[in-house]
């Protein structure tokens, strides 16, 4: 007895353990079935917390993604069967955090946002293929291949032959080649993500599809995107709905602020005083407080703090509701990231598209303000003229830089007060001053936000075209098939603007197509390389998607050092010269600067190398060389000594070759090329004012009283033998917005798809300022490249048969680089 006793508590002690483990091993056999509802959860943390690299406005804190988890949790619907229920558990929280996170993006940053979703889910699930994705990213085309098909371009061909290189899309050249003409009917069909592919190709994977639909049609690609997710992830996750605001105000408390991202012209108040207003809260009632704080960022760190302090012990109906504009660069962000983690982010934009915005803009006024004029039909049809050129001006800078060459905060406060002004005008003159209200809505209402030149000159040209005498005469059309309406009350021109105005295009902003064909091109670029940016750093190393990261940096670095040649001897090239022209003067300085940046390239790569061999420690500079690198990105210390370009690494130092090439073959012995290559300069302003100052000396006339002319030939670079006796041919220069007809010499329409075409060689010689033609003349820009603006290089004055304000509102302007 004494015997069982001793025993019994250690048999007892073992049944515990036994039944312990098998609970245990129920409770781990358990949790394992719900192990994918917490990796999706963690993946959609990591890709929410990545958006700050986008803009630093996006911030979310762990603490805030936990409780829309938890949420999400609660309101996932209940299943008898696991497998079910784990499935309603993991679609509810993708729903749930894809709401909280995309209310507070802006448009443009959505699709980016969503489609990082799709791939990463996709990827966490082994349903794609890797070295496909990192194709779809990073669009590796073959450079200096020419296109057999004239409906494909060479970068096109380029990226076909990239393709041909997988297994899976083996043959591709050949069958395009073979069946050109299904070929053609598919890539220039209006949407070709909802056509199907010709031949087999139509049987390949969604994502094989978008791989070849990005080397065919670059400008479909956000569509493209847009159905793959649909697809994949269901329809709700592309509906362009946005959240009432009421249900956003449900989720907030003391201790979440609500935070508006404010966007020109979009007042989030009116839907807080109306939701307060149901709930009883007034400024009347005094539980409703106002307070504006302008530019006092000082404060900011003070707000955070008081945020802090009520989160906790306040009452429960106590809100927070916060607006800010974002800064326009990472530098001018200011607002402390405790207050965007905590908040709820939403952001309101306005309303795109012409329709809405001439609409927007006639809100400003009603039948009262059409009446107040006594000169009654100038007044309304000037004031119908003004809103179409508001809605124009704000439009326009989809278009990019081909629509303004800078970004300006045009708002409703421009045209109010330019529509007062017209009154006042109007009230003290008897004839319409039409040129002093062009004067002061271009130069001074509108015109004062505008700093460059050629955009001013454009604000300027649309108020010559939209208000003129004629514009009385019923004779005006605002765009192609959209007459100036005439008199009629307030609801009509509503209605008019309803039942006349055409369809959404470029036409109505004075714009080619080809202008819209371009920005979604360059919307498709952009998406594709965030996205690649946004890419784990340990992406490249998962199964089937080939080398490492170190591997591929490896590769190009090795390529780059083999490739790249010896430095220029300037002292040795000094003593061939005989002279110091100005052009050789110009050589000289073009080498000078050639050497400092491949000097820089070559110090950085073989850092980089031993870093990557372990023989030198890697610093954050060696690091952010190697990323550029494997993004396919020119290094930031390469552009600093570099020319401007907005090539990708591949292209930029095939076309760097390029470049010491032409230097190489003018410095053998200093005579001028036969045709030049004036994109191929560091300083291609240096060799316009060589031309000028050779021509100076030679006659003895004052540099300031000369300018450059320029001939458009008949003939490409290969029909010179011989320089010009005196200027210079230049080649290599592209057209924007219009094209060139060869035949009869004169600026025409672009032809469709075909967005910088080539301009044959230019005959470039300085005259006197006084001989210079002006009469059927488009004073043309030339841009080192498609951002324009800053890229500014010179003036050519191309000849033209229509008015030049057609080439202005075109966007019309040379480029030396595409």
């Amino acid at each position: 007895m004494v015997n069982l006793l001793s025993e019994h508590p250690h048999m007892l002690v073992i049944l515990q353990v036994k039944e312990a483990k098998v609970t245990e091993a129920k409770i781990n056999e358990a949790r394992e079935h719900y192990r994918p509802a917490a990796a999706r959860a963690s993946l959609l943390y990591f890709i929410m917390n990545d958006l700050n690299k986008i803009h630093p406005m996006y911030q979310f804190s762990l603490k805030a993604f936990s409780v829309v988890f938890q949420n999400a949790v609660l309101k996932a619907p209940p299943d008898e069967t696991l497998k079910q229920r784990v499935s309603n558990l993991i679609d509810n929280i993708t729903s749930s955090v894809f709401q909280y996170t995309t209310r507070g993006l802006f448009e443009c940053d959505k699709l980016t946002y969503i489609a990082q979703l799709a791939f990463q889910i996709l990827l966490m699930n082994k349903e794609i293929n890797p070295t496909e994705l990192d194709f779809l990213l990073r669009y590796p085309a073959q450079p200096g291949l020419s296109s057999p098909v004239d409906f494909l371009s060479n970068h096109s061909w380029g990226g076909i032959k990239a393709l041909c290189g997988m297994d899976e899309f083996r043959n591709l050249d050949r069958d395009i080649e073979g069946s050109a003409k299904r070929w053609k009917k598919f890539v220039e069909s209006e949407c070709p993500e909802k056509e199907k592919f010709p031949q087999e190709w139509k049987n390949k994977t969604s994502l094989q599809r978008l791989c070849m639909m990005r080397a065919m049609r670059p400008d479909r690609m956000t569509y493209a995107v847009r159905d793959f997710v649909e697809e994949k992830l269901g329809s709700k996750y592309v509906a362009g709905r946005s959240l009432d605001f009421a249900v956003s105000f449900e989720e907030s408390g003391a201790a979440t602020p609500m935070f508006f991202i404010l966007s020109p012209g979009v007042d989030p108040l009116k839907d807080v005083e109306k939701h307060g207003r149901k709930l009883g809260y007034t400024f009347d009632s005094g539980n409703f407080h106002n307070v504006s704080l302008g530019q006092v960022a000082k404060w900011l760190s003070t707000l955070e703090k008081k945020l802090e302090q009520h989160s906790e012990g306040s009452h429960q109906d106590f809100r927070v509701f916060v607006s800010a504009e974002p800064s326009g660069s990472p530098e001018g962000h200011i607002i402390p990231q405790g207050i965007l983690e905590n908040s709820i982010k939403i952001t309101n934009e306005p309303p795109t598209g012409m329709h809405a915005n001439l609409h927007k803009a006639l809100d400003n006024f009603n039948q009262d303000t059409l009446e107040m004029c006594a000169r009654e039909n100038e007044f309304k049809s000037i004031l119908f003229a003004l809103c179409y050129f508001h809605a124009v001006v704000a439009e326009r800078r989809k278009f990019g830089p081909q629509g303004w060459n800078r970004s300006y905060p045009f708002n409703t406060g421009d045209l109010t007060i330019s529509v007062n002004v017209l009154y006042n005008y109007l009230e003290a003159n008897s004839k319409v001053p039409y040129d002093d209200l062009r004067y002061l809505f271009g130069e001074i209402m509108y015109g004062g936000h505008i700093t460059d030149d050629w955009d001013r000159r454009l604000c300027r040209t649309y108020l010559e075209e939209f208000i003129k005498p004629e514009m009385m005469e019923g004779e005006l059309y605002l765009a192609p098939g959209f007459p100036l309406p005439g008199n009629m009350d307030y609801n009509n021109y509503h209605q008019y603007i309803d039942a006349t105005l055409p369809a959404e295009s470029p036409y109505l902003y004075g714009l080619h197509p080809n202008a819209e064909i371009g920005f979604l091109t360059q919307t498709s670029e952009k998406l594709f390389r965030t996205v690649l940016e946004m890419q784990p750093r340990d992406s490249s190393a998962r199964e089937g998607s080939g080398s490492t990261r170190e591997e591929k940096v490896k590769a190009v670095l090795d390529e780059i050092v083999e490739k790249l040649p010896e430095e220029f001897n300037i002292p040795e090239l000094m003593n061939k010269a005989e002279e110091r022209t100005p052009y050789i003067v110009v050589a000289f300085q073009e080498c000078e600067r050639m050497n400092v940046l491949t000097q820089e390239i070559k110090r950085s790569l073989k850092e980089l190398s031993l870093g990557l061999k372990a023989k030198l420690t890697m610093t954050s500079e060696m690091e952010n060389l190697q990323n550029s690198i494997f993004l396919d990105q020119v290094p930031e210390s390469w552009t600093k000594r570099a020319y401007l370009s907005i090539s990708g690494l591949a292209a930029w130092f095939l076309d760097l070759l390029n470049r010491i090439k032409e230097l190489e073959a003018w410095t053998t012995d200093f005579s001028l090329p036969s045709a030049v290559w004036l994109a191929g300069f560091f300083n291609p302003q240096s060799f316009l004012t060589a031309i000028m100052q050779s021509m100076a000396r030679r006659n003895e006339w004052p540099l300031d009283k000369m300018s450059l002319q320029c001939d458009v030939t008949k003939k490409s670079r290969e029909d010179f033998s011989s320089p010009p006796r005196e200027g210079a041919y230049v080649h290599g220069l592209f057209m924007e917005g219009a094209c060139w007809d060869m035949q009869a010499g004169i600026m025409a329409d672009s032809r469709l798809k075909e967005l910088t075409p080539s301009v044959p060689v230019i005959f470039i010689k300085a005259i006197p300022v006084d001989k210079q033609e002006t009469r059927n003349v488009y004073q043309c820009p030339v841009y080192k490249t498609r951002q324009r603006g800053p890229t500014y290089v010179w003036t050519f004055n191309l000849k033209t048969k229509e008015n030049p304000s057609k080439w202005s509102l075109a966007g019309v302007a040379l480029l030396l680089q595409i």
